[in-house]
């Protein structure tokens, strides 16, 4: 039940910071404000890593590195969202986001990559998916 709170907390937050960063880009420029988003993000994990004391940076070394770039790829979400928020509105673009996000979540679990325990692919999984993308289509049919 708390991994499903989690999960709509971070959808809505989400929801949110999108319309958030295309106002602050609308203004300030798209790499400021990614800057912006990305710095104040870093400072507030690194009170609650002080905080909390969470963690140990030597466990970094056991990381496959490829994991590391998980911080570029939010500079590259940033962009995206943003630049789709500022053409299509937010509605519409998150529709889209979601829909893309749940496919390519759907073939890492699938195909098991990245270290994620594969599951079988079905019917009701690929029903899902295609649900999702007929909502987006008839979200956006005028």
């Amino acid at each position: 039940m708390t991994g499903i709170l989690y999960s709509l907390l971070a959808g809505a937050i989400l929801a949110i910071q999108i319309v958030f960063n295309a106002r602050v880009s609308e203004k300030a420029g798209l790499w400021l404000t990614s800057a912006l988003m990305n710095g104040s993000g870093f400072l507030v994990s690194l009170i609650l890593l002080c905080w909390i004391r969470e963690g140990h940076a030597g466990k970094l070394l056991e990381v496959n590195r490829l994991y590391w770039l998980s911080g570029t790829l939010g500079v590259l979400i940033v962009y995206s969202v943003t630049k789709g928020v500022g053409a299509l509105g937010p509605a519409y673009s998150i529709t889209l986001l979601l829909a893309a996000q749940l496919f390519v979540a759907f073939l890492i679990n699938s195909f098991g990559w990245f270290g994620v325990e594969p599951t079988p692919i079905s019917w009701s999984k690929l029903a899902g998916v295609g649900i999702l993308i007929a909502g987006v289509l008839v979200y956006q049919w005028k």
